[in-house]
């Protein structure tokens, strides 16, 4: 762990081991942090808080911007850690770490944009000034299917705002988490401003970012269930929270649609990390007069996907994350299938070659999916591509909405009127139109509903880690 500018073991001297999702080979292991190391890195973060928010933003700056150079000097580095870890191919690893760069970059001149304003009063003799101020000390909790670009959307604003951090990463990739706080290392933050512990057991470090005052807001991305007993933690203490959690993104191919176009732009986002994201689309709607090319289109490319290992050349379909991911995609398809669902391709377990001591599940395709299936209503966070037929396009904003998610969604369509229609009327925080990568560190991200509260990326990000002050004088 990394506390206080300096690399520790557990209080109690506990340790944990992190596996290869593709052949569960032992990686390492890391400390198993519990409450105590939380209060110090707590007690670390809060120490050096008043030093490092009485930095200029132009001195903020210049560290994120260090972090940046050798970040991006380490990529191969730290993207062969993340294959390893978390599974996902090489060439996906790599472009994280990019896109992890990126938050550090974008933060680093956000940093130097937080403006105030003043307001007229109605009194001659009376002027009002407003000006925004670090929130404090920030808990922070990362996932495992982007470990290291949701280290660093958090890490990075929370830094740029004046505020220190405490970091808890995903118990899967407690590698990722070192690689990353060994770059900060580098970067010379000073001690306390950014704070890791691993934990197998994650409860303890929830329950004291909850409960220790010093710790003025929470950040969380992972499941919509946990992120509710964080808010609802939170509340209690009136912290600051944000929340990034579950999707059931729809994606809806229009009447006037290409279908080749919208099959090779569902093949690419769907099986994306082996549909282990976020944002992956979840019910596939497709018109009825598309649906067979659409469906003849999407096959020949899911045919061609490579299942392996993440370090072999051209592997698409990658291991999911464990044995407990595994069962969840194996239920949803037995259900759908049981209850009418046309299987169009995969449908099972991959043993074979280099796969045989892997969590890999072949890419699926079902059809004629309905309300009553599992998959229609639960996210499956796998590489399963469950396909809606329709024939009224009326009735489409009711179907897609028809979930208590709201994260991403997506519309192709070659019809400015139904686009916007669309774009206004779907109930998610992103949609993207003909376009299946609507993210970027200079872009707004999250969700509404079950899907979490409030924004990550863009300027809206630093926001999320300040305070309003206002002054009333009087002259």
């Amino acid at each position: 762990m990394f506390i206080d500018g300096k690399w520790t073991n557990a209080h109690n001297q506990e340790t944990f081991a992190s596996y290869n999702p593709a052949n569960a080979e032992l990686l390492g292991e890391v400390p198993s942090g519990g409450k105590d190391d939380a209060l110090a890195a707590i007690d670390s973060a809060s120490k050096a808080f008043p030093s490092w928010s009485s930095l200029t933003a132009y001195q903020r700056s210049k560290f994120l911007i260090d972090a940046h150079r050798l970040m991006m000097e380490s990529q191969q580095e730290i993207a062969e850690i993340m294959t390893q870890e978390q599974g996902k191919p090489i060439r996906a690893a790599m472009n994280e770490v990019q896109y992890a760069a990126d938050f550090l970059i974008w933060f680093a001149e956000e940093a130097k944009r937080v403006y105030g304003r003043t307001i007229p009063s109605s009194r001659s003799d009376q002027r009002f000034l407003v000006l925004h101020q670090p929130v404090g000390v920030v808990g922070a909790i990362t996932p495992w299917n982007y470990p290291v670009s949701m280290i660093t959307r958090k890490v990075a604003p929370a830094l740029a705002a004046g505020c220190t951090i405490v970091v808890k990463p995903a118990e899967a990739t407690p590698l990722c988490a070192k690689a990353v706080f060994q770059i900060f290392e580098k970067a010379s933050f000073p001690p306390g401003v950014v704070n890791l512990v691993t934990a197998e057991n994650p409860k303890p470090i929830g329950e004291m970012f909850i409960n220790d005052a010093r710790i003025r807001k929470i950040t969380f991305t992972g499941s919509t269930k946990i992120g509710k007993m964080l808010a609802e933690g939170a509340g209690r203490g009136l912290k600051r929270i944000s929340l990034e959690l579950g999707g059931h993104a729809p994606f809806i191919v229009c009447a006037d649609a290409d279908p080749v176009h919208a099959a090779k732009g569902l093949s690419l986002v769907k099986f994306l990390n082996s549909g282990q994201a976020c944002i992956s689309p979840n019910r596939i709607y497709v018109h009825a007069q598309q649906e067979k090319a659409f469906l003849d289109e999407l096959k020949s490319r899911v045919s061609k996907l490579k299942a392996g290992p993440g370090l072999e050349q051209d592997s698409k379909i990658v291991p999911l994350i464990n044995q407990q991911a595994l069962e969840k995609v194996e239920t949803q398809v037995q259900d759908a299938l049981k209850k009418g669902a046309e299987l169009i391709s995969g449908g099972e377990r991959i043993r074979d070659d280099s796969c045989a001591d892997g969590f890999f599940y072949a890419p699926t395709i079902l059809s004629r999916v309905t309300p009553e299936m599992l998959i229609y209503r639960e996210e499956t966070f796998g590489p399963v591509a469950p396909v809606i037929i329709y024939q009224d396009e009326d009735d489409l904003l009711e179907m897609a909405n028809d979930t208590h998610y709201g994260l991403a969604s997506y519309v192709y369509t070659q019809n400015l009127k139904s686009a916007m229609r669309l774009f206004e009327g779907l109930d998610f925080g992103i949609v993207g139109i003909n376009d299946i990568n609507p993210t970027s560190a200079a872009a707004p991200f999250g969700g509404i509903k079950d899907s979490g509260i409030g924004r990550e990326g863009a300027l809206e990000g630093i926001y999320e880690y300040l305070e309003t002050k206002l002054g009333g004088f009087s002259i």
